[in-house]
């Protein structure tokens, strides 16, 4: 495993990955260590440093959701297409899974997203549009909503 942190406006982030894909970006303590990157966390670390910036709007680093069930990885894969300055609700990609009666599922499966920002979750909201639970805290998904300029549903 390679990690490499990125200090952005709304806290420190972490990248971790193998040779050959992304498999973590996750909030940590500002004094975490720094750590030695490969060439795919150096990559994902220069490009969320420019989504930060607004020169960046999707990300094209290989990811990998080895350790995610089925039902994780396809509720991750609509969350994925929500794309930058949207919004979409549990309940609609419940629906887009054919599983409308489980957003409560897909906002825990959603909760369980390793790999932050590059996967959006901080683009889903609830039925009423309100911010729920984000792993960075709430203030840090207003930011980056706010960040991308995003209509609320």
């Amino acid at each position: 495993m390679y990690q490499a942190a990125l200090d952005t406006p709304i806290g420190r982030l972490m990248i971790e990955g193998t040779r050959d894909a992304v498999t973590a970006v996750r909030w940590v303590a500002p004094d975490a260590p720094v750590g030695k990157g490969c060439k795919v966390v150096i990559q994902a670390r220069k490009q969320l440093r420019e989504y930060f910036k607004g020169k960046r709007r999707t990300f094209d680093v290989p990811i990998s959701l080895d350790r995610l069930t089925d039902f994780q990885r396809a509720v991750l894969a609509e969350v994925r297409a929500v794309g930058y300055g949207e919004t979409i609700t549990y309940a609609e990609i419940a629906r887009r899974l054919k599983k409308a009666t489980a957003p409560r599922a897909v906002g825990q499966a959603n909760a369980r997203n390793p790999i932050n920002i590059i996967i959006p979750c901080h683009r889903v909201l609830s039925s009423d549009g309100k911010l729920t639970g984000y792993a960075g805290g709430v203030q840090a998904k207003a930011w980056l909503l706010k960040h991308e300029q995003a209509v609320l549903v």
